[in-house]
């Protein structure tokens, strides 16, 4: 397994034609509160997680006159996302914790909403808006078999949490738990693998993706979730986009190469090929107008457009890949790919 180490992407802004495909798909919202002005708090402790880890977040304090006014406009933005904006029901709302990530491209900040009533709590994060991320989460929203709740305002992005274990947790705790359907696992991933390389979603190391459980009558599901979307179309290398080739999820390999054969895989690659298919369908203009913004958008560099451009055109066997001068026209050409696949 080959290990790469990515260089840390550089932050694409918003261009005129994406916000005007946010506003019209009710994307872009205006809020009391940005992203800056989260960065002006005057103290920060390391947080750590049960076991005694450091977790690469800092819990981060605020002056109580500057604390009074993001608690009501944070517990604001929760409303938008949970309930569309009714604040009748988030009077027994506060925000019990504001973190900042010091790892990473996107160094959010991470709310924690506490019901004051039960103590149960529930979280959701302030990003700086990026383009390759907001196409990220666009794109998870369409082709995938999850839909994404986000926001922007200007150059702040909301996203709602994502529940679920995260994947090296999950490796780590609970792959060899007694109950684990392995082969279950194993051909979640192989479909996960494919969603992530159709649509160029690159990074999908252990922990930017989540697992999600969910028991049956019979027997347990498992959906393997992205949470990172910063590497949405933006590295150069072919194999950046294949989560099996990052050996932070050897295990999950190791399972796929214990229990499928070379004919179980490409079934359910054509199955994942044909939900994706299905999901454009439905999808509609809001997908054609994505992909037209992307195509016109700069969200990588020109040597990596070329590079990736060669790598897609051998795998794919379509020279039609090397006409491609941005990533999202290589996107598109992608997925048509998939398209294609499916139709013959």
């Amino acid at each position: 397994m080959d290990n790469y180490s990515l260089k840390k992407k550089p932050h694409y802004p918003v261009s005129e034609k994406l916000r005007e495909y946010l506003n019209y798909y009710s994307r872009e919202i205006k809020f009391g509160v940005e992203y800056k002005d989260l960065t002006r708090y005057n103290n920060a402790v390391p947080l750590y997680n049960l076991k005694g880890k450091d977790t690469l977040w800092e819990s981060v304090l605020f002056p109580q006159s500057e604390m009074e006014h993001l608690n009501k406009t944070l517990i604001d933005i929760y409303s938008i996302l949970k309930t569309g904006g009714d604040t009748s029901v988030t009077e027994h709302l506060s925000v019990d914790r504001i973190d900042y990530c010091t790892f990473g491209n996107s160094n959010p900040f991470r709310i924690r909403i506490l019901n004051i009533f039960n103590e149960n709590f529930d979280y959701f994060y302030v990003k700086q808006a990026d383009a390759s991320r907001i196409y990220g989460l666009q794109l998870e929203h369409i082709l995938s078999p999850n839909r994404i709740t986000y926001f922007v305002d200007g150059n702040t992005l909301i996203e709602e949490h994502i529940a679920g274990i995260p994947g090296d947790m999950f490796i780590e705790n609970n792959l060899h738990d007694k109950g684990i359907n392995e082969l279950r696992l194993a051909k979640e991933f192989v479909k996960f693998n494919e969603r992530c390389f159709v649509r160029l979603l690159g990074d999908m190391r252990s922990y930017n993706y989540i697992i999600d459980i969910t028991p049956d009558f019979e027997q347990v599901h498992y959906r393997i979730r992205a949470i990172d979307f910063d590497q949405q179309s933006y590295e150069g290398r072919k194999n950046l986009y294949f989560p099996q080739y990052f050996k932070e999820n050897k295990a999950f390999v190791d399972l796929c190469i214990k229990y499928m054969t070379p004919e179980s895989v490409l079934q359910y690659k054509l199955e994942e090929y044909t939900l994706i298919v299905k999901r454009i369908k439905a999808a509609g203009n809001m997908f054609n107008d994505l992909l037209k913004c992307m195509c016109m958008d700069t969200i990588s560099t020109k040597e990596k457009i070329a590079n990736l451009a060669e790598e897609l055109a051998n795998h794919y066997q379509d020279k039609s890949f090397l006409n491609c001068t941005t990533m999202g026209e290589l996107v598109n050409a992608s997925l048509q790919a998939v398209v294609n696949k499916v139709k013959n």
